[in-house]
């Protein structure tokens, strides 16, 4: 009897174990990086730069080909913490307020500050049990709570995080663009905690924004390979796409010597596509077109860059290791959306959002783990100008293989010349990934049909459909001021 007790204990001790093992939920490292276009890493083809050890991600986990967020950083960040759309956080335009108020078509006014009071990721991983924390780029407030560089340490609590690191030591934009200090903080809140509580970390770098900056011995070192000192593919941008990579071997290495790769779930992800093209937006006042004022690397095959509504601007690499739920080497061609990370974390993490908090997103927990997910369109909402990069107001709808642009008065052409006038454009991605042919006089009822269910989502998100500019006046529709109107 005595034996059989005692062997019962020890199946219990064990069955106790592996339940908690099961149900054990999993550390989650988000790394969410600044400017990095979709062919940038050797995993998506790049032979620029070597980057092994975000490939290795790739390799132990999964490679999402068709991750899209929104083109600039402002709207991405909003879009990531809320799992909304930015046609309802009202968030779509950059911190702090600029705008074109004698443009053709009327600019809506956006929102300013993520709220204190609005759910978010954070809040809900840490209402789930998370140690919160965070490091980085934040350009979601422009007041007491934080800035383009960083989120406020005082400010942290009231968004959901239990730490978060002060801004680096000189500029962000110098140096090496803090990538090594903002590594070694993410490293230190990881050593800090307690093995039987899950964390979170969402460490958000402010490298390949420009200023380009990097380490002054790995851009000598790609300029001794060939490299040019400016422009296109110029060595400082390779020495900072390979200045990232290693310092992500290092968190990576740590997470190996805590023996917690097993237990960690690792999310890479970029804010949007990659500068191709910075164009003078002073320019067009001139002749109506666009000059480049800076090129940095090709998104090719993708069209366009960071600022545009082609996938240049939108789709960007995405990769995510999660030893206990992902299969290793796995690639989905499934088109996911930046709103989606919230519910997908969330339910890793046995949660839900609050009823009266609206989830665009679905989970992509069945992608991970190599199921199919349902079939549905992917929206954004774009109604603004940035002659930066060429973007006028338009909304996007990517139906299957099938990609619709709306721009709702005027345009910039594939040559940055300036047309006037509504305009569709129809893309199929499967057979046209570059979108140099538009498909619409020829799939007229699909367009229009598309063009409706846009539509119909701009008034659920309860957006108006952008129209004339009442203040419009030709002589200064290229003018952009810090002013806001009066309305």
């Amino acid at each position: 009897m005595k034996i059989f007790s005692a062997l019962f204990c020890v199946w219990l001790l064990a069955a106790t174990h592996a339940r908690a093992a099961e149900t054990r939920k999993p550390n989650i490292l988000f790394i969410l990086t600044d400017d990095q276009g979709w062919p940038t890493l050797g995993c998506y083809g790049s032979k620029r730069v070597p980057t092994p050890h975000l490939d290795s991600l790739a390799r132990d986990g999964v490679r999402f080909t068709d991750a899209y967020v929104m083109p600039q950083c402002t709207p991405t960040r909003a879009a990531l913490l809320s799992g909304q759309h930015t046609a309802r956080n009202g968030m779509w335009h950059v911190l702090p307020w600029y705008g074109s108020p004698w443009a053709r078509v009327a600019e809506p006014m956006f929102r300013e500050q993520f709220p204190r009071d609005a759910f978010n990721l954070a809040k809900g991983l840490r209402a789930a049990g998370y140690a919160t924390g965070m490091a980085g780029k934040w350009h979601l407030n422009t007041n007491a709570d934080g800035d383009y560089r960083g989120l406020k340490p005082a400010a942290g609590d009231a968004y959901g995080f239990d730490f978060v690191a002060p801004l680096g030591p000189g500029n962000s934009h110098e140096g090496d663009k803090w990538v090594d200090y903002l590594t070694d903080q993410a490293i230190g809140f990881i050593e800090k905690q307690r093995p039987d509580k899950p964390w979170f970390f969402h460490l958000a770098h402010h490298t390949i924004h420009a200023a380009v900056s990097a380490p002054a011995a790995l851009v000598e070192k790609h300029r001794a390979q060939g490299a040019p000192a400016e422009g296109l593919h110029n060595a400082t941008y390779l020495a900072a796409i390979e200045h990232l990579d290693d310092s992500i071997g290092r968190l990576l290495a740590k997470l190996n010597e805590l023996k917690l790769r097993e237990r960690t779930m690792v999310i890479f992800l970029s804010d949007n596509g990659g500068v191709f093209q910075a164009m003078d937006h002073t320019s067009a006042a001139t002749d109506s077109r666009l000059k480049v004022k800076q090129e940095e690397f090709s998104n090719a095959p993708l069209r366009a860059g960071k600022g545009s509504p082609y996938e240049g601007g939108l789709r960007v690499p995405c990769l995510v290791r999660w030893p206990d739920g992902a299969k290793a080497g796995a690639e989905s061609e499934t088109p996911v959306h930046v709103v989606d990370w919230l519910p997908t974390l969330l339910e890793i993490a046995g949660a839900s959002a609050p009823a009266g908090h609206p989830v665009d997103g679905v989970s992509l927990v069945p992608l991970l783990k190599g199921e199919p997910l349902a079939p549905r369109p992917l929206f954004w909402h774009m109604p603004l100008y940035d002659l930066r990069w060429a973007a006028t107001p338009c909304a996007v709808i990517r139906e299957g293989d099938w990609k619709l642009i709306e721009y709702f008065g005027d345009a910039f052409d594939a040559d940055a010349a300036y047309r006037a006038g509504h305009r569709l454009e129809l893309y199929n991605l499967r057979t046209d990934l570059g979108e140099t042919r538009d498909l619409g006089a020829g799939e007229a009822g699909r367009a229009q049909r598309m063009q409706a269910a846009l539509h119909d989502w701009l008034r659920r998100m309860g957006q108006e459909i952008p129209g004339p500019n009442p203040r419009f006046d030709a002589a200064r529709q290229f003018e952009e001021t810090k002013e806001k109107p009066a309305r």
